[in-house]
């Protein structure tokens, strides 16, 4: 795979993904671009087989690698990211299951794009830090086969390809305990809403899941215990969220510096000042990722996912003032305008800052 440079950092993108992006990444945004086309596309340059062992079929390399592809996606289309964050992610969930039956019949599918993966355990994350219940129920069969009937919704999830997907799925026990399980497009019980009717970002086949007496046996499951394995997958799952406010961030910069001159050159330093910011946040990601000291700690990630989606938004309001009334008018503004829509975004993004900031209370109160 070729490296591809954008702006003032390396990308692991091919220069024809590169051209694609910047071509489709504004019906992306408004939904005028077929969302059919999305995963094909990554898939064809290789990205989601990114940090996958290489004898499961990946490209090698780790989970910072992948974050740093989803950076560089992002940096063209948010949207774009958005979708092979979920990939990437539930790609994650299977080389973290203990469940290598189930991961060895989905990861080809999964890497080469022919299926989608959806990670619907934002739920799962809410629950884990003690700020949502969860809104899928298991119950066994009546006849005792080992089949467990579900039945629950998931509101909002992201890469939900008419086409075909899988989806991850965190279900409560009736005596207490949860589950993590894998739930597909073409079982009996699952159905999919039509798309959401999102501001921006529409041709992500960002939709509902309703769950009405699925049954599934004991090969779909991806963990047994949500409780142990969800802190363990955690900081993937954070981590490469953070990579789509690492691309805007990063992009929104560069067109800043491409838009200082006269009589703007007063932004030069707070550019620079942002720019090292992020630079630090990205290394603080990728030491803690490679070290796995979020698994023991995840309250620093949260504050590094809390800063990146923070800095996002700061860069994105340098370029518009690097920019000018330019960036106000339809035409030349276009792109300004979505990445503005864009950075809208990751606050809300579950979870969203408001739960992780409260998350962090609750840390604080706690250890008081």
């Amino acid at each position: 795979m070729s490296l591809h440079r954008h702006g003032t950092g390396p990308e692991p993108l091919e220069p024809r993904l590169v051209t694609w992006l910047e071509d489709v990444a504004e019906g992306l945004d408004t939904g005028a671009q077929d969302p059919a086309t999305v995963l094909p596309a990554l898939s064809a340059a290789g990205l989601p087989q990114i940090g996958v062992p290489s004898d499961l079929g990946g490209s090698g390399g780790d989970v910072a690698d992948a974050i740093a592809a989803i950076a560089a996606v992002s940096a063209h289309s948010l949207a774009a990211g958005f979708v092979l964050w979920s990939q990437r992610t539930y790609i994650e969930y299977l080389l973290q299951s203990p469940n290598t039956a189930l991961r060895d019949r989905l990861l080809p599918g999964l890497l080469d794009g022919r299926v989608a993966g959806a990670t619907g355990l934002s739920n799962a994350m809410k629950f884990l830090a003690g700020l949502e219940e969860l809104q899928i129920g298991a119950k066994p069969r009546s006849d005792g086969d080992g089949e467990l009937i579900l039945d629950g919704k998931m509101p909002w999830v992201t890469n939900l390809r008419v086409e075909g997907f899988h989806v991850a799925a965190a279900v409560a026990h009736a005596d207490g305990g949860a589950f993590i399980a894998s739930l597909s497009h073409d079982d009996v019980g699952v159905s999919r809403s039509a798309d959401l009717d999102l501001m921006a970002m529409r041709s992500t086949s960002t939709a509902a899941i309703g769950i009405s007496r699925a049954s599934i046996g004991p090969d779909r499951l991806i963990h047994p215990d949500a409780h142990k394995w969800l802190p363990e997958v955690r900081p993937a799952f954070l981590g490469l969220q953070c990579g789509m406010s690492i691309g805007l961030a990063r992009r929104s910069l560069d067109e800043a510096r491409a838009s200082v001159g006269a009589g703007r050159s007063v932004l030069k330093e707070p550019i620079a000042t942002l720019a090292r910011l992020l630079a630090d946040q990205e290394q603080q990601l990728s030491r803690g990722i490679r070290a796995a000291s979020f698994q023991r700690n995840a309250a620093p990630l949260f504050q590094i996912r809390i800063a990146l989606a923070e800095i996002a938004a700061q860069a994105v309001a340098l370029e518009l003032q690097a920019s000018g009334g330019r960036a106000y008018l339809a035409v030349p503004g276009r792109a300004f305008a979505r990445r503005w829509r864009e950075a809208a975004f990751l606050p809300v993004i579950t979870p969203s800052l408001v739960q992780l900031k409260t998350a962090l209370a609750a840390r604080e109160e706690n250890a008081a």
